[in-house]
């Protein structure tokens, strides 16, 4: 994000604002396509990920890409550390198997190195070669990224196995989740120690969107809360675009101040649950208007979501989770243009 755009969201964080602002959640399942190369292609060359990324900023320079110019690899990404096996078909996303066949063998994982394990390195040294070119464009590295402790698990264990986990041995699941939290900690503080211009953090879980009250409250708030307070930053960021209304109640509490959430809730219902000083970011449908609408349906969802939104001044207009493949640059044009309208037609 450039400077002027990066003052802003703070200040939106801070302080809120009545100018309407547009962030999209981008990495390798939209850009790729959009640029017209292959996801495999934008994952193994660096060149391709550099220009691919400049020419999303440059073509929707109002638009804030978070986090932007997102290294990535992705769910490949953070699992990969601890050794997972890891497939990279050539145009679909990447995908990781479970490293271990059942909860009884959580004991044998060891922390990993995130200076030398699985793709970290790779995320590290793709963003520090090209950081000079981001730079001269007026862009920096904000946001220290990651994906969350009962994401990362499900990775290590396949989905199924780690939710039943979570109900059939406790201990092991505590035991699981403090290894990968701990993990997640010292990920983000290298980032942060290598970058000095992140000011920012992400966290990205869907896991805890699967989950019910009282789960919530013993295997998500206290990780959260401990990955949220590790770095001093001022713009504290969660996405999950599963079920969300249990997430929304704790948000304050895990230190959270953006949220980015599923489509399936409103703006409204989420402000009442989390208070009026997060920022919502959504909330547009991303598959079904975002990507498979027409320009006209787009504009309808635009509108009801704008009319019914109650008080504006924290939030950041968005899709309701990440943005899909097959979103044109038509799509995005016309969601910048249908946000101004509204903004300028509601001036007194």
């Amino acid at each position: 994000m450039r400077d002027d755009q990066w003052q802003s969201l703070v200040e939106l964080v801070s302080q809120g604002s009545t100018i309407p602002r547009i962030g999209l959640l981008v990495d390798s399942p939209w850009l790729p396509g959009w640029y017209g190369i292959t996801i495999r292609e934008y994952l193994a060359s660096e060149r391709l990920w550099l220009q691919a990324n400049l020419k999303a900023v440059e073509e929707f320079p109002d638009v804030w890409f978070i986090p932007g110019f997102w290294s990535e690899y992705g769910m490949c990404t953070e699992p990969s550390a601890f050794g997972g096996r890891c497939r990279f078909a050539a145009n679909d996303f990447p995908h990781i198997e479970p490293l271990l066949s059942s909860w009884d063998e959580v004991p044998r994982l060891t922390p990993p190195d995130c200076t030398r394990d699985g793709l970290l390195p790779f995320v590290i040294e793709r963003l520090k070669l090209t950081e000079s070119e981001m730079l001269k464009r007026g862009h920096r590295v904000r946001f220290a990224v990651s994906r969350g402790p009962l994401n990362i698990g499900s990775y290590l264990l396949g989905q199924s196995e780690f939710l039943l986990g979570l109900k059939a041995d406790k201990e092991l699941a505590h035991r699981l989740l403090r290894l990968v939290t701990d993990f997640i900690k010292s990920w983000i503080q290298y980032q942060r120690e290598t970058f000095s211009s992140i000011d920012g953090l992400l966290i990205l879980d869907d896991l805890i969107g699967f989950v019910g009250p009282k789960d919530f409250e013993e295997f998500v708030v206290p990780y959260f809360t401990e990955i949220f307070s590790s770095v001093p930053v001022s713009v504290r960021m969660l996405h999950n675009d599963a079920f969300g209304l249990i997430t929304a109640r704790y948000l304050a509490q895990m230190k959270v101040n953006v949220f980015n959430f599923s489509c399936d809730h409103s703006f409204a219902e989420l402000r009442e649950l989390c208070g009026p000083d997060v920022v919502l970011m959504g909330n547009i449908k991303p598959r079904d208007v975002l990507a498979g609408g027409t320009i006209e349906d787009l504009r309808r969802d635009i509108r009801q979501a704008w009319d019914t939104a109650g008080d504006r001044t924290r939030i950041l207009w968005s899709a309701g989770g990440g943005v899909p493949p097959n979103v044109s640059s038509e799509k995005i044009r016309t969601f910048c243009e249908e946000l101004k309208s509204l903004a300028q037609n509601s001036q007194p």
